[in-house]
């Protein structure tokens, strides 16, 4: 089986090109494609096919031929992930499946909109941040409140003040289930600047990750909010580099990096 292994901001992803939908994906297989000691290595899997063949999303086939079909590391299916659809894009273009500009791309959260050019950092409309109430994380035993933000998959983004950098993130952080009862990536954040933020993420169904685009989008909504905001450009930085998130009174943008780094064939 083919593959091409991605990044964006160090967030990896293994892509397999499905374009006729004939490969059964697995979640036994996605686990072992993202084992990082006994397969490719990755925080999720990436499969490109034709939104037509789709049957969950091809009512979405008008506007958008390609389908992110998205899996976490543990296999598990996700609706949608930010930094895995700059990754697709930028595939979508390098392999001549789509042209540069802007186009659409089926996930399971709806149409994003995506703007690159032949080179360079990718742009995806990520859609309107949905604001659901407070709740709170537990880690090593402290409790942190934060903001609900639904981006099409949920999020508890926490303003912290402790540093985010002696967090211990081996463990899911404790949620109320009530609240999340399909689990929630969680963000733990700070204010380092002017609509500048650190963030580390622990992703349902990968663990810590070094970046995370809807979890980028949702911190900034975090800390718009605390600084009595709702508007404005923000530089979210994650361990794998940094992103840009821009909010306005319709939409969220995310913009940042994408790197296709190798191809091969993996045996099954």
């Amino acid at each position: 089986m083919r593959f091409v292994k991605g990044h964006g901001t160090e967030n990896d992803f293994v892509i397999i090109p499905d374009v006729d939908g004939e490969l059964e994906l697995s979640g036994a297989l996605v686990a072992a494609l993202c084992d990082r000691r006994a397969g490719i290595g990755g925080d999720g899997v990436l499969r490109v096919v034709r939104t037509k063949l789709s049957p969950e999303v091809a009512d979405q086939a008008g506007e958008a031929e390609w389908f992110m079909d998205y899996r976490n590391s543990d296999g598990s299916v996700a609706e949608m992930c930010g930094n895995g659809t700059r990754v697709f894009a930028r595939y979508l273009v390098d392999s001549g499946l789509a042209g540069a500009g802007e186009f659409g791309v089926a996930t399971r959260g709806g149409i994003k909109r995506v703007r690159l050019a032949e080179t360079g950092d990718v742009t995806v409309d990520m859609g309107m941040p949905r604001v659901l109430g407070e709740s709170s994380a537990t880690v090593s035993g402290k409790e942190y409140g934060g903001l609900r933000v639904d981006m099409g998959n949920p999020h508890l983004a926490c303003v912290i003040g402790d540093p985010v950098a002696g967090l211990d993130l081996t463990r899911q952080p404790g949620f109320d289930p009530a609240a999340f009862p399909h689990g929630v990536n969680v963000e733990l954040l700070n204010a380092v600047g002017p609509r500048r933020v650190v963030m580390r993420v622990f992703e349902r169904g990968s663990g810590e990750t070094r970046s995370c685009g809807t979890g980028s989008v949702a911190s900034a909504v975090a800390a718009a909010r605390l600084a009595g905001e709702t508007t404005g450009t923000w530089e979210v930085e994650v361990l794998g580099g940094t992103v840009t998130v821009t909010l306005d009174e319709r939409t969220s943008y995310l913009s940042g990096p994408a790197v296709l780094v190798a191809s091969g064939e993996v045996d099954l």
